[in-house]
């Protein structure tokens, strides 16, 4: 019951499966290079290529007028705060100074000190004009700074308006470009897609199968990876309406593959034993022995039995005996396990078998 397969035949069909990857990596890179060079297709235009270029450069100007000025009034005005600091201690220092000399006058009552008393005063006074201009000063600095920023905004906004005009343009030239992209990668993929559908379905068993499965693995990358991402959004009516489409391709596939598979085992069912064993691959009946399945119908039996000979779905011999010895051996063995003689029967000559389609 074990697999019937030969290891270098084993190792081979590895080393067959490994070309099929390298054939199909080789052609997904010459299918990148196609597809980055596609016919037809101008470079991707840029948001400059939509936006006049004397208004541009009068509304950079104007930015750039706007954010010089806007930076020489905020040097002007840290320097005139700076400046009120500094005259606002002056003169909380003088007026404790000056309340401090009152209060010590006051207790003393001199005449004498009634002019230092005027001097003291008029300085005072002076001080706090002093404190009162740096103050005008930084009021006038912080309207004058107000009026730079809205300039800047302003022409910030109208260098905006310059972009959203183009950017709508630009959006416009792309949808059309993306457009025209994934038209081309589809009529690309699509012949490609119906060649991988025809070897699959007829040549994946062949003689060039490592080849056949390649090109599907590039067909399908092809689909997936260059195709999908560019399919036009709309919402995602499109993706769905194609997933939607996909789906009921393949299922369609699916059912008939199902139905044919069907009536051909049922048909195969109503031939005689021997026909029905010449149908059947040796390698092919030892594989599905080996898991327990009726090499005819595909159902499960139970082959530990030693009373079981024939599958009781189909009825096709599973156990026979050999002619020489006697012993009961798997009917589709060429040799007998026990004695090594040939078997005889439909499974007798392996050139007299016919591979099975399926």
């Amino acid at each position: 019951m074990a697999g019937s397969r030969r290891l270098p035949e084993t190792w081979f069909r590895r080393g067959l499966w490994l070309i099929a990857v390298l054939f199909a990596a080789f052609l997904i890179g010459l299918g990148g290079l196609v597809v980055d060079r596609l016919p037809g297709v101008a470079p991707a235009p840029t948001l400059a290529s939509f936006v006049d270029i004397a208004q541009a450069q009068r509304a950079d100007a104007a930015i750039k007028q706007a954010q010089t000025q806007l930076e020489d009034v905020e040097s002007q005005l840290e320097t005139a705060r700076l400046q009120l600091k500094a005259r606002s201690t002056a003169y909380r220092n003088a007026r404790e100074s000056f309340n401090d000399w009152v209060a010590t006058r006051t207790a003393t009552a001199q005449a004498s000190q009634d002019a230092e008393l005027v001097s003291r005063t008029r300085a005072l006074d002076t001080l706090k004009a002093a404190e009162r201009d740096a103050q005008t000063q930084v009021d006038t600095l912080e309207s004058r700074h107000l009026d730079a920023q809205r300039a800047l905004e302003s022409a910030r906004n109208a260098r905006f308006a310059l972009n959203d005009a183009a950017s709508e343009k630009l959006a416009a030239i792309q949808r059309s470009q993306e457009l025209k992209v994934f038209g081309i990668r589809l009529a690309l993929t699509l012949p490609l897609l119906a060649v991988a559908g025809w070897l699959f379905v007829r040549q994946r068993k062949s003689t060039w199968w490592p080849f056949v499965w390649g090109f599907i693995f590039f067909a399908l990358f092809a689909f997936f990876v260059e195709l999908v991402p560019y399919l036009p959004d709309y919402g995602g009516y499109v993706r769905y309406l194609v997933g939607i489409v996909l789906t009921v391709l393949i299922g369609r596939y699916a059912i008939v593959s199902l139905q044919r598979y069907l009536a051909r085992q049922k048909a195969e069912e109503q031939l005689p034993d021997e026909e029905r064993r010449k149908t059947l691959s040796y390698d092919l009946a030892q594989a599905r022995l080996a898991k327990a399945v009726c090499p005819g119908c595909e159902r499960p039996v139970k082959l530990d039995d030693p009373e079981r000979d024939y599958c009781v779905h189909c009825g096709i011999c599973l156990f026979d005996h050999c002619g020489t010895c006697k012993t009961r051996k798997n009917a589709f063995a060429h040799f007998c396990h026990h004695c090594g003689a040939r078997a005889t029967g439909a499974n007798a000559d392996p050139q007299a078998r016919v591979s099975p389609a399926a």
